[in-house]
């Protein structure tokens, strides 16, 4: 039995399900209620039915509530922060690359966009977001940018464009990282993604079977430092049988057939086989 707590289009899905049969079953759940429906089809027209691909909207921090359904995951797979499909809908503003609104929720139903935050948010909020979200270098010069821009920024391309003059002195390539940096941060913020992946974190051994594994993917320094302490501490405290002993990263041939997998970090863990207190 196992466990995809990011659905996405289900690319991690598809190649997890012939490993699985026969006689397993591939749960998957995913925050985004408009791509849960196009991903489950998908797999449907792979040809796996509802007894063995389960797909449910939910958050992954409420996975617990799968248990009664489950029996418990012998594997978890995480992939952190947003998907290919997300990223390339300019509907859903997350990213500087194509104009539209500046939204940036995982859940377009929930919560507020990130054009309602910037309204709000005071300039040394803004500024602690970029550096402690996204290890912005020029976090103060963006922040006080955004902080003194005239006009209301409500579209992707508005932010953009004020990011942009808040760094005019730096060449191009370093103001398109940043630009990539501050729309993370923004939608890191938005849906308080490293409040959600600490809850995971606390949850997770709870869920895994004993012996059970897991594997997340991260992003970016603020997610791996919390996977990395969770293990660790997971380990410490005998919860954790073995974990990895550091991050695995994607070769060269795919970092070049796939540039969006050169910041990933992939950690493993594996629950202990003796019973974990409630």
């Amino acid at each position: 039995v196992a466990l995809d707590c990011t659905l996405g289009y289900a690319g991690h899905s598809s190649l997890l399900m012939p490993r699985l049969l026969p006689g397993g079953v591939l749960f998957a759940v995913d925050v985004d209620p408009l791509e849960v429906p196009r991903s489950e089809q998908r797999m449907r027209d792979l040809g796996y039915d509802e007894v063995t691909f389960v797909a449910r909207h939910m958050n992954f921090a409420a996975i617990r509530g799968l248990l009664g359904e489950s029996g418990g995951f012998d594997c978890i797979l995480a992939d952190l922060g947003v998907s290919s499909m997300q990223l390339d809908n300019p509907a859903r503003g997350f990213t500087y690359k194509a104009d539209g609104p500046l939204d940036l929720r995982l859940n377009p139903h929930k919560g507020r966009p990130a054009s309602e935050l910037l309204k709000a948010v005071t300039l040394p909020r803004l500024e602690k977001i970029l550096s402690e979200y996204a290890d912005e270098p020029y976090a103060k010069d963006i922040a006080r940018a955004i902080s003194r821009s005239p006009e209301t920024l409500d579209t992707t391309a508005k932010l953009a464009r004020v990011v942009r003059g808040g760094l005019a002195k730096l060449e191009d390539k370093l103001v398109k990282k940043s630009l990539a940096r501050t729309f993370m941060a923004l939608r890191i913020a938005v849906n308080e993604e490293l409040n959600v992946l600490d809850h995971f974190l606390e949850v997770l051994p709870y869920c895994l079977k004993p012996g059970g594994r897991v594997a997340i993917l991260s992003f970016h320094s603020g997610e791996d430092r919390r996977v990395k302490r969770a293990f660790a501490i997971g380990l410490e405290e005998a919860v954790y049988e073995r974990i990895s002993p550091g991050p695995i990263l994607a070769s060269q041939e795919e970092r070049r057939s796939n540039p969006r997998s050169i910041p990933a970090k992939l950690r493993w863990a594996v629950r202990s086989t003796k019973p974990l207190n409630a």
